[in-house]
């Protein structure tokens, strides 16, 4: 299980994926343990965020990027700054 993450992709690229079609989640600061059933990509909008896969290394991700997180994959969520985020579960 992995996280992919594209630093600031071109809007042409958001454009394409269709990302601001997405539904939009948001998350005050907080930490929780999540799995995902399914393969999650998502757009930060705004807010900070480490997120540590089990038995893996943190992750930091923010304002800007894009982010893939693998179906089955085991974590822990710890919003450090108010998350807005659009997502799309493949």
């Amino acid at each position: 299980m992995e996280i992919k993450i594209e630093h600031q992709p071109t809007q042409e690229s958001l454009k394409q994926l269709g990302v601001y079609k997405w539904a939009i989640w948001q998350k005050e600061v907080s930490k929780f343990p999540w799995t995902y059933d399914s393969q999650e990509t998502c757009y930060f909008l705004e807010g900070n965020v480490i997120v540590t896969p089990d038995g893996g290394q943190p992750v930091q991700i923010g304002k800007g990027d894009l982010v893939t997180f693998g179906a089955g994959m085991c974590c822990t969520w710890e919003i450090t700054q108010d998350v807005k985020k659009h997502y799309c579960f493949d």
